[in-house]
């Protein structure tokens, strides 16, 4: 037997389904507080020290953050090649938006103190918010746009062709979705800033935190009620497939069906665990915001980002990719993947390399953490930002 056969085939694609989870909310932990500090920062800060201090919260770490974004799409490129060839022609124009705005972010956060000119800054803090504000709505209109299902269909040769439009993406419900992503950004973005500011800075981002969790508890139950009524169908298998099949998405039927997302739940009651969490996570962000206890906050936002995207990945658990026009060629986890060796060889390195990333940012953290104020910023004035 060869060593990749130690762990079969069916097995390493749940383990790399999780994994893809664990990498998208990781995204959105970490670098999800860097864009909600950006797209609070016009209305956070009313002057030109105050908007230092909030950038200089997030200057030394935004860009190891964004390392997450890269681990992400890396792993849907060698982990599920046809998600990754689908997603990426399909939404070509939104993912260029997406670039085009995560690459005015750093150019804001390196240009914005080159010139002590008021309007030049006021002109690099915009864009620093158009370079938050942009990637959290998209992202969550993608997100929305699954679970309503991309409209491309597949030959019999497997190539791909996308009926969509760009401005199509942008749906009642796909919009829902994307000012939830805002939501849940901006709160975990205001978390962020309690705890790392202080004074008036502090006490308005509890103010927005506060209003961003309501937001975000209102939108959340409102997408889950446009599920649950069937304004919002979902997909379901209904031929037999095998777990541990070489990747085919036309090796299978399927039909859209109102209710579908639903199915797992009553399947596994305790997957209502998922978006229990999510209510729960924003619910207490919005309690803990009114009182001093700083420490619980944090742990809270992140609990409510993690049940709000694990609530997407379980309802569609196991379809990856539903298409909206040809339900049969929906990518699922079980006709999507790579081959058995490559999954067990990314595998093996990413049980050697992940803990030694997590260690690495754990302790640059620790070391990089303290209040920032006023006073920090006149003194070092070699402060980048």
């Amino acid at each position: 037997m060869v060593l990749y056969e130690l762990i079969d085939y069916a097995t390493l694609k749940m383990i790399w389904w999780f994994l893809l989870g664990v990498l998208l909310i990781g995204f959105a932990v970490m670098d999800g507080f860097d864009m909600g500090v950006g797209a609070l920062l016009p209305f956070i800060a009313e002057s030109d020290i105050e908007r230092r201090v909030v950038i200089n919260t997030i200057g030394p770490t935004w860009e190891g953050n964004q390392v997450w974004f890269i681990l992400g799409g890396g792993a849907i490129f060698a982990a599920w090649p046809p998600l990754y060839a689908i997603s990426f022609s399909g939404f070509y124009l939104a993912m260029f938006v997406v670039l085009a705005a995560m690459i005015l972010r750093p150019v804001a956060f390196k240009y914005r103190s080159k010139r002590p000119d008021p309007s030049w800054r006021n002109a690099w803090d915009w864009a620093l918010f158009t370079g938050s504000f942009v990637p959290a709505l998209v992202f969550g209109v993608a997100v929305g746009n699954v679970l309503q299902g991309v409209p491309f269909r597949l030959d019999l040769d497997l190539r791909m062709t996308y009926e969509g439009s760009f401005f199509g993406l942008f749906s009642p419900f796909a919009l829902l979705c994307g000012l939830l992503s805002v939501a849940m950004l901006v709160m975990h973005g205001a978390v962020w800033l309690t705890m790392r500011a202080t004074g008036d800075i502090a006490l308005r981002a509890r103010r927005f935190g506060s209003l961003a969790a309501a937001f975000g508890i209102v939108l959340f139950a409102l997408g889950g009620y446009l599920v649950f009524t069937g304004y919002v169908e979902g997909f379901r298998i209904t031929s037999d497939v095998d777990p541990g099949m070489q990747a085919n998405p036309l090796a299978k039927q399927a039909i859209v069906e109102g209710g579908a997302w639903l199915r797992n739940y009553s399947v596994h009651p305790i997957l209502w665990l998922a978006p229990a969490l999510g209510f729960i996570g924003m619910i207490g962000t919005l309690i803990l915001l009114q009182t001093r206890l700083e420490i619980l906050i944090f742990p809270f936002s992140k609990s409510a980002i993690f049940g709000i995207i694990s609530t997407v990945g379980v309802s569609m658990f196991p379809f990856i990719l539903p298409s909206s026009v040809q339900p049969e060629a929906s990518l699922t986890v079980w006709d999507a993947s790579s081959t058995h060796q490559t999954l067990f060889h990314m595998l093996v390195a990413t049980v050697i390399l992940l803990p030694c990333v997590l260690v690495y940012t754990a302790w640059v953290y620790k070391i990089l953490w303290g209040k920032v104020d006023e006073e920090t910023i006149e003194r070092d004035n070699h402060t980048a930002y």
